[in-house]
């Protein structure tokens, strides 16, 4: 399994994002219209089972009401023959006596009972069982008592109130349904009361109540006590289909009836197939009217919807894959340009930029702000290129000046030699100590090791430097800067501190006059290193310095010029932004007559802060 999730993952991550994409939105379509034609099919089959419920129920009470009223007539069809009071007194008196009664009898209240049962389609026979030995037997109407079967209904009619229906008869009751009476009459309370029996085959009472129609319902008349007795209509197509499982089927549903609650429907298994049975209660006839049907049969109509619903499902989907298809083939076709341009890029062909096609107002989409992006950094790329040459152009011309003045570095060291030790002899210690600090200026500006030197390196160099100003011109300069060791240990670009203290020795004194300049190192924020230059001497006039503050300003890619006086501060700060960033360069404060105050900004443990 493992290995199978390995393979898939691979397979996924090594596809192609287009196909990706497509598979994405595959599924997030597809998983929804599976999950709505579910719930819709869901729905629909909920709703249908709804209203076959309310239609069986509706069914079963007409069919309760049909049978209750059919009932009613059979026992008006026993009230009516009750009512020839002569027919029920001559049965009961000894028919055998006079043969001319017995005649006359035939003719008249005989023949009435007889057209009586007639007028009732229902009533296939009405017979009397009479307990008398003078009986005559005139079938199928009059028959002695011996012939009834069981001897001792009559106290089963007694405790029923004197009638009672049955659903099969007593005798040869397999198709017929039989209202048994007591006939009550003055004299014979010892002796075994007469019963009367209406007969009416099934096919009259419920051949049209059972009938087929064109629900889905199967209807059955079943036996209250014994399930294996019911009437139904066995070429209804539900009989048919059920066949050998008929008989289960209805023996699991007697099961589940109850008198009291016919409300809710019954449901049963039976083999693979799941039934539902409405009824209702018919307590005359101690038996149930019950409609069944089949899962199957009920879902018959929505069987077509699922084909219809995952038809229209797939053809929707069809075309909502072709319509991603070709979005996402117009999509990426796109960023295949983006890809070819990156590939002509990777072979040096730093102006292949991407043709857009947008208007300056146009926005674009997602691809179009990748393809603006691209083409503008592929533009700062060339820019930072030019300005890579511009920085080893610019180390390239100080290592050359360097050279060019070390041709003769070794004649010029042994001629101050000569010079120095000449006055020490004669005695001249200030004209030495001028020759030995414009000695050391010459060694560390003709040396180029390196981009980088010390901090402690620049600041001997600048203590030099101030020392043969003050011999060659007479002044009394001043430099104070008391560093800690390790700020001396640090590595700062060579000759970035020489220029600020140069500019505050030719131009913050006055005529005639020196300044004290004041050197500070400090940390901020733990990534910048300041190195502040701070003199005493005339400040700058508000004119010079505003137009200075605007040249350091200045962020445009203009080439450096060098200034009148050498390398000025302006050129110094360009040279800091373009080695170590906008972060870095000069910042310069000044109050006229009171105060000038450079602040050199060098990123702090750089691991290669290089120089220039």
């Amino acid at each position: 399994m493992k290995a199978v999730q390995t393979t898939i993952k691979k397979l996924y991550r090594n596809s192609r994002i287009s196909q990706k994409l497509f598979l994405a939105f595959s599924l997030m379509i597809a998983i929804p219209a599976i999950i709505i034609s579910f719930l819709f099919i869901r729905t629909q089959e909920a709703q249908l089972y709804k209203d076959a419920m309310a239609e069986g129920s509706s069914h079963v009470s007409r069919l309760e009401g049909q049978l209750r009223s059919r009932l009613t007539m059979l026992e008006n069809a026993s009230s009516t023959a009750l009512t020839q009071k002569g027919f029920v007194d001559f049965i009961h008196s000894d028919m055998q006596a006079d043969g001319l009664q017995l005649v006359k009898f035939r003719q008249n209240q005989y023949e009435q009972m007889h057209n009586i049962i007639q007028s009732y389609d229902l009533v296939s026979q009405l017979s009397f069982y009479v307990d008398n030995p003078g009986l005559h037997e005139i079938w199928p109407e009059i028959y002695r008592y011996d012939r009834f079967w069981p001897q001792d209904y009559w106290m089963t009619l007694r405790e029923e109130n004197g009638a009672a229906f049955r659903l099969f008869s007593l005798q040869e009751g397999e198709h017929t349904l039989s209202y048994y009476r007591l006939v009550r009459l003055q004299g014979q309370q010892n002796e075994r009361p007469t019963i009367m029996e209406i007969r009416a085959r099934h096919s009259a009472i419920f051949s049209d109540l059972l009938e087929e129609r064109d629900g889905s319902f199967f209807s059955v008349v079943m036996d209250g006590s014994q399930p294996s007795r019911s009437v139904y209509n066995a070429a209804h197509a539900s009989a048919l289909v059920a066949d050998g499982q008929l008989d289960d089927i209805l023996t699991r549903v007697h099961s589940r009836l109850d008198v009291l609650q016919h409300d809710e429907p019954v449901q049963i298994t039976s083999g693979d197939q799941t039934y539902y049975a409405l009824y209702r209660y018919i307590a005359p006839l101690n038996a149930y009217i019950v409609d069944i049907t089949s899962h199957q049969e009920l879902m018959k109509g929505p069987r077509n919807w699922y084909f219809l619903v995952v038809a229209i499902t797939l053809c929707v989907l069809l075309m909502m894959m072709v319509m991603i298809s070709y979005m996402t083939r117009r999509i990426f076709r796109r960023l295949e340009m983006v890809l070819a341009s990156m590939r002509k890029v990777r072979q040096g062909q730093l102006d292949a930029k991407i043709h857009t096609g947008l208007s300056d107002n146009d926005s674009g989409d997602e691809i179009d702000y990748v393809a603006v992006s691209y083409n503008s950094m592929l533009d700062e790329i060339q820019r930072l290129m030019t300005q890579v040459v511009d920085k080893q152009l610019i180390a390239k011309n100080a290592q050359l000046h360097s050279l060019h003045s070390q041709i003769n570095s070794h004649f010029l060291y042994n001629a101050l030699e000569s010079i120095r030790m000449r006055a020490e002899v004669e005695r001249q210690p200030a004209i030495a100590g001028a020759l030995v600090s414009l000695g050391s200026l010459l060694r560390y500006s003709m040396q180029w090791r390196g981009d980088t030197v010390s901090l402690g390196d620049e600041l001997s160099n600048i203590h030099s430097y101030i020392r043969f100003i003050n011999f060659m011109e007479g002044t009394s300069f001043e430099l104070r800067a008391d560093l800690l060791p390790e700020v001396l240990r640090y590595p700062i670009p060579k000759m970035c501190m020489q220029p600020v203290v140069e500019n505050a020795v030719h131009h913050a004194a006055p005529p005639g006059g020196s300044v004290a300049i004041e050197m500070n190192v400090s940390v901020e924020n733990s990534f910048m290193l300041l190195i502040e230059i701070r003199d005493n001497g005339t400040g700058i006039d508000p004119l010079t310095l505003s137009r200075l503050q605007e040249e350091m300003a200045d962020e445009s890619d203009r080439p450096i010029v060098a200034s009148r006086n050498g390398l000025g501060l302006a050129n110094v700060h360009k040279r800091l932004q373009l080695h170590y960033g906008k972060g870095s360069g000069l910042s310069i404060e000044s109050v006229q007559g009171a105060y000038t105050s450079v602040t050199i900004r060098l990123p702090w443990e750089q691991v290669n802060l290089g120089g220039w």
